[in-house]
């Protein structure tokens, strides 16, 4: 079976009540597995499929990324952007 979910979400790791790592979830099928990393700003690594499909987005310093960034990113990687709504884990790192 190759299901495949659409869903984009933020999961954010804390320390005592502050975000130290990040983790955007692309769409991604069913058995995905980071094939290769691309690392496009020392705060942002991407993660891809064997594929070649972006599938993941690694937040490695949350208090130095900003919502324009991701967008920005999230565009280049033909994804929809995102809402300050959406992305509310990160504002408040």
């Amino acid at each position: 079976m190759n299901t495949m979910t659409d869903d984009i979400y933020l999961e954010m790791t804390y320390h005592h009540g502050r975000a130290i790592a990040g983790y955007l979830y692309l769409p991604r099928q069913e058995g995905d597995k980071v094939a290769r990393s691309r690392e496009v700003s020392p705060s942002l690594v991407v993660d891809y499929a064997a594929d070649g499909r972006a599938i993941g987005i690694e937040i490695i310093s949350p208090s130095l990324v900003s919502v324009d960034d991701l967008n920005r990113l999230l565009a280049e990687l033909h994804h929809e952007t995102l809402s300050d709504k959406e992305l509310a884990p990160l504002l408040a790192s």
